[in-house]
């Protein structure tokens, strides 16, 4: 299996990290939608981060749907979820909701300030995509506060992808989403990035 797309995308990183966790092998390719365009739209067309690579040759794209497809095809039954605990697993998919609804809304926020002219920006939208990107993120720490157990382990969805999705934020949007209002997730970020996954696969590559 091949991954394609940057680091620093959030959805890249939560895939790299996750396939690392299961012990599945694959080899990640940095090519950027930006820098190297039409490199990457050689590879897929759709020109979609993150695009993994079967070993047919077919590209799967969407990191939650990639993330489905290699547990229920490659692991044997292994899993980064509570497949046997229904109320810990609930808790989890809550989680991984809240925190891929505040990527969305970071994502957009940063595109709208980066990528579009300031005389078309349009600041009730960005407003509203504000408020949405904090209240998720007060639903994350929440989650972080009252359910220790979901987020103890290192190797579990939740903690994976509440804590890329953190740090993306924080590196972007720090302002925003000021850490010191969220300790809970502070801390979950500071524990996941020192474990040996997410010390390989640093949200920055080497391509820039």
């Amino acid at each position: 299996m091949r991954l394609i797309g940057m680091l620093d995308s959030p959805y890249v990183r939560r895939v790299a990290i996750s396939l690392e966790c299961l012990g599945l092998p694959f080899g990640h390719e940095a090519i950027s939608v930006f820098s190297t365009y039409e490199e990457f739209r050689a590879i897929n067309p759709v020109v979609k981060a993150p695009s993994l690579v079967c070993d047919d040759g077919e590209v799967l794209m969407d990191s939650s749907l990639i993330l489905q497809f290699v547990e229920a095809t490659r692991t044997g039954g292994d899993s980064l979820w509570s497949l046997g605990d229904a109320t810990r697993m609930q808790h989890q998919m809550r989680a991984v909701s809240l925190a891929l609804a505040a990527c969305e809304k970071s994502v957009q926020i940063v595109y709208e300030r980066k990528l579009r002219p300031s005389s078309a920006q349009y600041e009730p939208w960005v407003e509203r995509v504000q408020g949405q990107l904090l209240e998720a993120y007060a639903g994350l720490e929440r989650e972080v506060q009252t359910h220790h157990a979901v987020f103890a382990q290192p190797r579990n969805q939740a903690s994976i992808t509440t804590a890329v999705v953190w740090q993306f934020t924080q590196s972007m949007l720090a302002s925003i989403v000021p850490a010191e209002k969220h300790p809970g997730l502070a801390e979950l970020s500071a524990r996941m990035e020192r474990t040996p996954e997410f010390l390989k696969y640093p949200p920055v590559d080497a391509r820039g």
